[in-house]
């Protein structure tokens, strides 16, 4: 193989100091922060209601998903539906009847 060109390199005698540290943060989800009395509230209307006989369908949001509920009572934690599952109040963000 044959003799390759010196390459012209420059000696560096400060320190060099060119990564940054960056940080993006865009969080535009619209979070809401339950105020567990006006939700304990508005299940107390439901309950006391002159529509809620035994049950009572309602649509309730939770802090990860949304779903149709069909409630027949209510501890001071949990709401209990008609399958028998426990639903925990501080867990709930909104609640409304359908």
């Amino acid at each position: 193989m044959k003799d390759l060109p010196k390459v012209f390199a420059n000696k560096i005698s400060e320190n060099i100091n060119n990564t940054q540290d960056i940080f993006y943060g865009n969080d535009r989800s619209n979070h809401k922060k339950p105020d567990s009395l006006s939700i304990v509230r508005k299940i107390n209307s439901i309950f006391a209601s002159t529509s809620h006989v035994y049950k009572s369908k309602v649509k309730i949001e939770l802090k990860d998903k949304t779903e149709e509920k069909v409630i027949v009572g209510k501890t001071t934690t949990h709401l209990i539906t008609i399958d028998g599952e426990l639903i925990k109040i501080i867990d709930i963000v909104d609640i409304e009847k359908i």
